[in-house]
């Protein structure tokens, strides 16, 4: 897994890769309360990021925190796809090469 992309200002994001897939890692906070969504990009979400590019995962960054798909009785379209905990150890070493980098 390797870090793309990432956004570090509100609605912060980071695109990763691994094994041709496309993954977004949203911090999502409201106030004091905050945590993490990954989503691997599905096929339209592929297509609409190659179209639009950055522009998009910031809005669907944006997506994913307004709906909070946490909540127990959200509705959001991204409840049920956290990925989170299966990858969340190349994630941290993944974003941890990428900033020794930068």
């Amino acid at each position: 897994m390797r870090v793309l992309d990432a956004n570090d200002e509100c609605y912060g994001w980071f695109l990763l890769e691994e094994d041709g897939s496309l993954f977004l890692h949203a911090s999502c906070n409201f106030s004091a309360f905050g945590y993490t969504f990954m989503i691997q990009l599905n096929a339209r979400e592929v297509d609409e990021y190659k179209q639009q590019g950055r522009a998009y995962l910031h809005q669907l960054a944006q997506y994913i925190q307004d709906s909070v798909p946490i909540h127990e009785a959200s509705q959001s379209i991204y409840k049920g796809r956290d990925v989170s905990s299966a990858y969340m150890e190349k994630v941290i070493a993944a974003v941890n090469a990428w900033r020794m980098e930068r």
